[in-house]
């Protein structure tokens, strides 16, 4: 008890108290910003994963498309509903669609 107590009374563990206790609640890098820093790290980290592998996806259907005629011309059919001269195009907009928009 007695050590206890002198350990209490010591000025540098006050100041190492003191120090901790500020350090991890009160400073401007405190133990919740530290978390919300590395959940928001974690979630950037997550989206640059998603948009390198859009961008290879799209490098890839670039070449695709640059290379393979018919490719081309699926392509265009299919996003921009282009047609020849002598065909009908219909669109068939099915119930899960209308629910997006």
């Amino acid at each position: 008890m007695y050590r206890f107590l002198d350990l209490i009374r010591n000025k540098y563990f006050i100041a190492g108290i003191a120090f901790l206790t500020w350090m991890l609640f009160f400073d401007r890098n405190d133990l919740m910003s530290q978390y919300e820093y590395r959940t928001q790290l974690n979630k950037l980290e997550a989206e640059k994963e998603f948009y390198l592998k859009e961008s290879a996806k799209a490098v890839k259907d670039l070449n695709e498309l640059t290379t393979d005629k018919t490719k081309l011309e699926k392509f265009a059919r299919e996003k921009y509903l282009m047609k020849k001269e002598n065909e009908d195009v219909f669109v068939i907009i099915t119930e899960e669609a209308k629910k997006e928009k």
